[in-house]
């Protein structure tokens, strides 16, 4: 994909001279003064940009540093006469690349702009190297030693090398977007951008915009051009999150990226080609909406190339307690609100058989609500709200204590414990040591309990 270049001067010769003699090599964006120039900014990404110093209204500095500001910047190349030489070294002072004398030579020009893009890829590569050379090949916001997530982490690492298009699958909180993140940082286009787009966020009608840009005028309200998520994502990965929920012409669209690698912006007929990785995301069954007519079938099986399942947290319960460590403290470090609570063997084997209907997700918003509402201290399995005592266990093989379904009306904290109690006993099936173990209390515990409320005693 050819790199812009946007010049700004409020000559108009001087603009397209300049223009003409670039345009065969960069894509030419010209403004006529520094307002045009800042509404560019807005929504292109240049490569360079070269302003006159002097301008009517608002002069070539306010556009430097109006550019400058810019994640990942353009280079900026000032132009000025020889009595003003002085303020463009100031320029450069403040983070312009360099500057010409006019009349600018075209010959110095194409010199100092490719030497410009060349100093300017080398420090972006030093700077994502470094960033990510620590990352690469861990994964450090993973947390868990679970069979279940060892089994996806082997995939992911496999995967991350090639070039191959990844469908991740799974329940809502599994943490997709996390794992797509970590197949970038693992692939060879971790140097490149990481863009994510949740489908589901964006009406149908905006979407399309989204992700392949416009001409400007392709709609009503289209009043500059604006480049997609796909040209964004050049060099790198594009994570679509909520695939299922994309409609049909914009599946169309997709489908032909994927076929030919390239696409049109709305508004124009010009094929863009460019390099980028897909890594999709869905919670929803395509292949059930394939059976429906509301998923192409063609386009599914161009997606399913590698599909990865996430395991629900209820999958892998075992990783339940470190998750739990894990968040507390850092939500409590986060809040300032150290020591973090200290949940119970009680509560923590509470939490253990829970559902957990919102998985990781879920479990995060439970551990910073501990923090923010129980700084210090601790939680036992009374003070968690009725639904982690009262819902459906994680697993079916009968492990744990039978779930109590949710009173109508709240139960005093008595009256929920001889109730936990007595399934304990019911599941133990009267072995009051098994008992014990299942509610996380020692055995002498349990008896003293039992001498207190004698109608739980099952003899054994």
């Amino acid at each position: 994909m050819r790199q812009s270049i946007l010049i700004v001067d409020d000559e108009k010769h001087t603009r397209e001279g300049l223009a003409a003699a670039l345009e065969n090599e960069f894509e030419i964006f010209q403004a006529a003064d520094a307002e045009e120039a800042f509404r560019l900014l807005e929504v292109e990404a240049f490569a360079v940009v070269l302003t006159d110093l002097r301008m009517a209204g608002k002069s070539g500095l306010k556009v430097i540093e109006k550019a400058l500001q810019i994640p990942n910047h353009p280079v900026c190349i000032m132009m000025t006469a020889y009595g003003n030489v002085e303020t463009a070294v100031e320029a450069m002072k403040r983070g312009a690349y360099d500057f010409l004398t006019k009349p600018v030579s075209l010959e110095k020009l194409e010199i100092l702009i490719h030497r410009a893009l060349q100093s300017r890829d080398l420090a972006k590569e030093n700077t994502t190297l470094h960033d990510r050379l620590d990352k690469q090949y861990s994964f450090p916001s993973i947390v868990g030693n679970s069979k279940a997530l060892q089994t996806v982490l082997d995939q992911i690492k496999q995967v991350a090398a090639t070039r191959a298009t990844v469908l991740l699958v799974g329940e809502t909180g599994t943490g997709k977007e996390l794992l797509a993140q970590m197949i970038h940082q693992n692939s060879p286009r971790s140097r490149g951008p990481f863009i994510p787009v949740h489908c589901a966020a964006l009406p149908a009608s905006l979407l399309e915009s989204e992700l392949f840009g416009h001409e400007k005028g392709a709609f009503t309200g289209a009043s500059e051009r604006r480049i997609g998520r796909f040209e964004a994502a050049d060099g790198g990965t594009l994570f679509l999150d909520e695939m299922g929920e994309l409609d049909i012409s914009t599946q169309v669209k997709l489908l032909r990226f994927l076929e030919t690698r390239s696409f049109e912006r709305l508004g124009s007929n010009k094929p863009i080609q460019v390099d980028v990785r897909l890594v999709c995301a869905t919670h929803r069954d395509l292949a059930d909406l394939v059976a429906k007519g509301a998923f192409r079938e063609d386009l599914f099986y161009r997606l399913h190339v590698v599909p990865i399942r996430l395991p629900a947290l209820r999958e892998r319960a075992e990783d339940i307690p470190v998750l739990l460590d894990h968040y507390l403290r850092h939500f409590a470090k986060e809040n300032n609100a150290m020591p973090p609570p200290k949940l119970t063997p009680g509560a923590i084997t509470a939490l253990q058989r829970y559902g957990w209907p919102g998985n990781v997700r879920e479990l995060r918003n439970f551990c910073e609500n501990a923090v923010v509402l129980r700084r210090g201290g601790e939680i036992s399995e009374y003070d968690l709200d009725p639904k982690f005592t009262g819902s459906t266990p994680a697993t079916s093989k009968g492990t744990g204590v039978t779930p109590i379904a949710p009173a109508r009306n709240p139960l005093s904290k008595e009256e929920n414990e001889k109730r936990l109690l007595r399934s304990a006993l019911v599941e133990a099936h009267g072995n009051r040591t098994k008992a014990a173990e299942l509610m996380g209390i020692s055995r002498r515990t349990l008896h003293r309990k039992i001498a207190e409320w004698p109608e739980l005693d099952t003899g054994n």
